[in-house]
């Protein structure tokens, strides 16, 4: 018996050793071909890009995979101790393999053998992160081996809070989000650190399979799962009955964070950084690199702009009256869902859309656009409203078969099943306005002049409506905005506020062309100065003034100041007939209120990558001693502006003078109400078809332009004086409150002298008609009168007679001829 014995454990053990042998191999084989599981010290997710304000406001994310990428350090607690209880108790005490777990799965998967029912897994997470970084997802035994030995080696190279940290930041979790800082964000828009104990274990619950657990289409099942995660932590004891009874007690309070633009009233701004980022970086950057993007977007002034370039838009539209419906539908039956599916304004929410009930000569009955739920389903209560005849007034001149018809009853204007948009009005319960989205268009910008920072972007009136930005990609034709540039450049080489130029009829001759340009008036006045010029934007003095001191000179300073990259040397371009853009034009009047320097416009400040490191700074002042390790009365360090002087700094101060006075008493005299040290000038094309403002103050620059897409006429009269300084004003009036009225700085050196308005020459104590005029040293009023573009006979320069002022000029004492 003990040599049978002795027999039967000779044969088992050297089946032992034989089947030992052969699972050493087999494992051996396996091990040649695993990944090299070093390459998760080099771990970098893709992680979203984040773009901030000027004041820290979250205005985008841009991600293929909603992450960020949290350190173990910042993970609390709590959310730690949710994981562990759903997926792995014995984490901090097992080598890589739960050995008991193990047991249970395979004792479990014998048990359903042939019984069609899926098989368990035991997988640890050290096992997971193994699976989810470096293998595949087959269901197969040779990949849980190889599964099973990574996790033993990936134990021996990291510490346990390394391979938490790995898995907590990569998992999936549904709603496009991964890693546990992208969902708290993306499920309860929350930082992992204010997740309460029930949203910790619905976070937990989801990693097995997000879709089983999706919180609208599988609520039960989703709680009962969370349930169960709450039930482990008490029974590790993660928290007390107690907590985690009040736990089970709460819904799930799923509140999913929108996509795309989080800032009010900024996406247009944030767009344009878009654009910026992948042209710089690239689009695996903005959405995979983790960039941490600071703009230079004040939040509260582009408020101020959006609200004054939509206002402005809405009283030019309304005045021309109503164009329609948005569409239509049945409205006999249950009219929710219908209305429920018509796309409106997310970016206009102070309007709603509303299907017409019913119309009458007092007005309307309407039923207001339901809301969604979260899930997406639309709710079906009805919340009804009327709108009177008084809050449609506008609407009693409409549109029919593209003639403007006058309606008697709002029932001529409306029908029932119509969709409108509506405002509510204020103070007043179920009481409406009916409004229209604006035909004409307009873009806007704010520009700090010493910087170049953008501090708000307008690019049109609704980005859900046309994400087109007229703020940067409408090429338009500034009109008589571009005239400061020509007057700038003659400013710069020899010619005075007080020059005196012809303000008469001219003829140009261009081979075959012939070109007679006219005031805006169709008037001339004579003789005038370049202040009167400016003042009174005065076509045919500035067609002189271009081709007194030439062409090429006026395409210099344009492509100078940034207008133009390549501007056509020919005279029709002095009035502004080249096409560009309002970033340009704003930039350009910034470099004559920054004292002649130049700037780089910029929408961005900073961008730090993924590890904080700073990439790129827009600022390059230079700082010797921004640094010092201590103080040690030194004087305190001074920025070093290295920008371009573009223009003269006199220069830039007279041309600033002179545009006060387009403000005091011009084409932009509207702005004067606001008791303002403000410089600007209007502009408005040929037709009436764009209408321009750009002015400034000592430290802000604001321009702005409106028109329709397809350029047409705005209407005759249509003036930038009368369509754009209203909105610049409007923009000014708030975003200048409380702000010191701070007066522009003359340059050390100038010369103030009083000169007599109409000549130009220096004025006696006393003569009415007087200002004070700033001269550069070695220049200074006329001693004897002179024009410019007058003709050696008395003629005004293009053969004609002299009018009646140009000959009292003349006839002033001292006056004659040139």
């Amino acid at each position: 018996m003990i040599r049978l014995i002795g027999y039967f454990f000779g044969i088992g053990t050297t089946l032992a050793l034989i089947v030992a042998a052969g699972v050493a191999i087999y494992i051996s084989h396996l091990s040649k071909d695993l990944p090299d599981y070093e390459v998760l010290a080099k771990y970098e997710p893709p992680v979203t890009t984040r773009i901030h304000a000027s004041d820290g406001s979250l205005m985008a994310e841009y991600a293929r995979e909603r992450r960020l990428y949290l350190p173990i350090q910042a993970v609390p607690d709590r959310a730690k101790a949710a994981f562990l209880s759903a997926e792995d108790k014995n984490f901090y005490n097992h080598p890589g393999i739960d050995i008991t777990g193990l047991g249970r799965a395979i004792y479990v998967n014998l048990q359903n053998l042939g019984s069609g029912r899926r098989q368990v897994g035991a997988s640890t997470i050290t096992q997971q992160v193994a699976k989810n970084f470096l293998l595949s997802s087959d269901q197969t035994y040779e990949r849980k081996i190889k599964e099973m030995i990574l996790a033993f080696r990936i134990e021996q190279a990291y510490s346990k809070d390394r391979i938490l940290e790995l898995y907590l930041n990569e998992i999936f979790f549904g709603f496009g989000a991964y890693g546990v800082a992208g969902a708290a964000l993306t499920y309860f828009d929350k930082s992992v650190n204010e997740l309460t104990v029930a949203e910790a274990a619905y976070l937990a619950s989801l990693p097995k399979g997000p879709n089983n657990y999706h919180p609208f289409k599988h609520a039960d099942r989703a709680i009962e799962r969370r349930n169960w995660v709450i039930d482990q932590m008490v029974e590790n004891g993660y928290v007390t009955r107690e907590e985690g009874d009040k736990a089970k007690a709460e819904p799930l309070g799923v509140t999913p964070r929108r996509n795309g633009s989080y800032l009010f009233a900024g996406e247009y701004f944030t767009e344009e950084v878009r654009r910026q980022i992948i042209s710089r970086y690239g689009e695996n950057a903005l959405y995979e690199g983790g960039l941490s993007v600071r703009t230079t977007l004040d939040p509260k002034i582009q408020l101020i702009a959006r609200k004054s370039m939509q206002n402005g838009l809405l009283k030019y539209d309304t005045l021309r009256g109503y164009r329609g419906p948005v569409t239509h539908i049945d409205a006999s039956g249950d009219w929710g869902v219908a209305l429920g599916n018509v796309k409106g304004l997310e970016d206009v929410p102070e309007w709603s859309l509303a299907v017409v009930l019913d119309s009458s000569a007092t007005g309307l009955s309407i039923g207001l656009q339901p809301t969604r739920q979260i899930s997406g389903d639309i709710v079906k209560e009805r919340i009804e409203g009327a709108v009177s005849k008084e809050d449609m007034s506008f609407a009693m001149r409409h549109v029919v078969d593209g003639k403007t018809v006058k309606a008697k009853s709002p029932a001529d204007v409306l029908q029932p099943g119509d969709v409108i948009f509506v405002q509510k009005n204020e103070g007043s319960e179920g009481a409406y306005t009916l409004r229209q989205v604006p035909e004409v268009e307009g873009g806007l910008i704010a520009m700090d002049p010493h910087t170049g920072r953008v501090l708000a972007m307008v690019g049109g009136f609704s980005y859900a409506q046309s994400e087109f930005n007229r703020a940067t990609q409408a090429m338009r034709q500034p009109g008589s905005s571009f005239k400061p540039i020509v007057y700038s450049a003659a400013l710069d080489n020899g010619y005075t506020p007080a020059s005196v130029i012809m303000d008469g009829p001219i003829t140009i001759q261009s081979g075959t062309t012939t070109w007679t340009p006219k005031n805006y008036d169709g008037t001339v006045a004579g003789p005038a100065t370049l202040r009167s010029g400016i003042e009174k934007s005065r076509n045919l003095m500035t067609v002189r003034l271009a081709n007194d001191m030439g062409m090429k000179l006026v395409v210099e300073y344009a492509e100078r100041f940034g207008v133009y990259d390549h501007l056509a040397p020919y005279l029709p371009m002095a009035l502004g007939s080249g096409e560009t853009t309002v970033m340009r034009m704003v930039s350009a009047y910034s470099i004559m209120a920054n004292g002649g320097k130049s700037i780089k416009p910029s929408l961005i400040d900073r961008i730090q990558d993924r590890y904080g490191k700073t990439v790129f700074k827009q600022d390059e002042r230079g700082c010797e001693g921004c640094n010092a390790p201590e103080w040690n009365n030194q004087p305190e360090p001074e920025l070093v502006d290295n920008s371009e002087q573009v223009l003269d700094p006199m220069t830039a101060y007279q041309i600033t003078s002179m545009m006060e006075g387009v403000v005091q008493r011009g084409t932009g005299a509207t702005i004067a109400e606001l008791g303002r040290h403000i410089a600007g000038k209007t502009g408005t094309t040929n037709d009436e078809k764009d209408a321009w403002f750009i002015g400034y103050t000592p430290n802000l620059v604001v321009g702005l332009y409106m028109g329709y897409d397809t350029p047409r006429g705005l209407g005759h009269g249509a003036t930038g004086g009368g369509l754009a300084a209203p909105i610049f004003k409007d923009f000014m009036r708030v975003a200048l409150d409380g702000t010191p009225n701070v007066d522009f700085k003359v340059p050390e050196g100038m010369n103030l002298v009083a000169i007599n308005r109409k000549t130009g020459m220096r004025a006696a104590s006393g003569d009415p008609g007087t200002i004070i005029e700033a001269f550069k040293p070695g220049t200074g009023p006329a001693d004897s009168y002179w024009v410019i573009g007058m003709g050696a006979d008395g003629s005004n320069g293009a053969g004609g007679p002299l009018s009646p002022q140009a000959t009292e000029a003349i006839q002033a004492p001292g006056g004659g001829l040139y």
